[in-house]
């Protein structure tokens, strides 16, 4: 019985610093990215203010700054990352109607396409 013991008490051992340390980090709430124009926005001003800290000594509140903004960039790249594969899905849509040679097709998906790829871009 002991034996199986050991490894439980080291693993608990070992974890209580780690514990003890994730306690200390507060959580923040993040702006949301509920499209993807909010999403590129919050992207594109977090990403600045990350970068002026990025240029400055990080100390403890630098540090808790970048930790705050780390939340909403996260919300923004995932938010991103779900309309790109879209984007990419409808992009697949556009070429294998091209393949068929379905006009219609390549005009519905390519104009689906373009409006999401333009928020992107511009």
């Amino acid at each position: 019985m002991r034996i199986y013991l050991l490894p439980l008490t080291l693993t608990a051992a070992l974890m209580s610093p780690t514990i003890a340390s994730a306690e200390d980090v507060s959580h923040y709430q993040a702006k949301s990215a509920d499209t993807l124009e909010q999403a590129l926005t919050n992207f594109n001003e977090y990403n600045g203010r990350l970068e002026q800290l990025l240029a400055g000594n990080l100390e403890g509140a630098d540090l808790a700054q970048v930790h705050e903004l780390t939340y909403t960039l996260e919300n923004a790249l995932e938010k991103i990352r779900v309309e790109t594969v879209e984007m990419a899905e409808s992009l697949e849509e556009v070429h294998l109607a091209s393949e068929r040679a379905d006009a219609e097709a390549v005009r519905r998906h390519g104009i689906a396409y373009l409006g999401a790829a333009k928020k992107v871009i511009n």
